[in-house]
């Protein structure tokens, strides 16, 4: 078990991971190694998540997710699976904290205070007589 929260665990067996060969610079150790790792938590389907959190978790994912509802996380900066395995999950792990989060609380409107409107509008009678000085031309 994997603990998120005091209140959410997620089963190792929810999680896939299957890997691959990076890309990029690393010689020798990137053409015959397959340190990058691609993991995959179906966010739809899982049963550790409440409704709330699955539905955020999978806003937050963006273009990670896939149209079946699978977050794919890809891994592949470290040289060793080890140190891309443990990335990738704490990747995973710190979305899915951010969606158990509360939604913050809805903003409440607010009015503009009677000196303020009244400091607006005299600013604006000023700027406005000062403009008409301008385009006032004698004859």
């Amino acid at each position: 078990m994997i603990h998120i929260t005091h209140r959410i665990s997620i089963d190792e067996k929810e999680i896939d991971e299957s890997f691959v060969r990076s890309s990029g610079p690393g010689g020798q150790n990137v053409n015959k190694v397959e340190t990058a790792v691609q993991l995959r938590f179906d966010a739809r389907r899982s049963p550790s998540l409440p409704d709330d959190v699955s539905v955020r978790l999978q806003k937050l994912a963006g273009s990670r997710l896939t149209q079946d509802g699978v977050i794919i996380i890809i891994a592949q900066t470290h040289r060793s699976q080890e140190r891309n395995r443990a990335e990738a999950l704490d990747r995973l792990v710190e979305m899915i904290r951010e969606a158990a989060k509360p939604p913050p609380p809805k903003r409440r409107p607010t009015k503009p205070t009677k000196g303020s409107k009244e400091r607006r509008l005299e600013s604006k009678g000023k700027r406005s007589e000062t403009k008409k000085l301008r385009s006032e031309r004698p004859e």
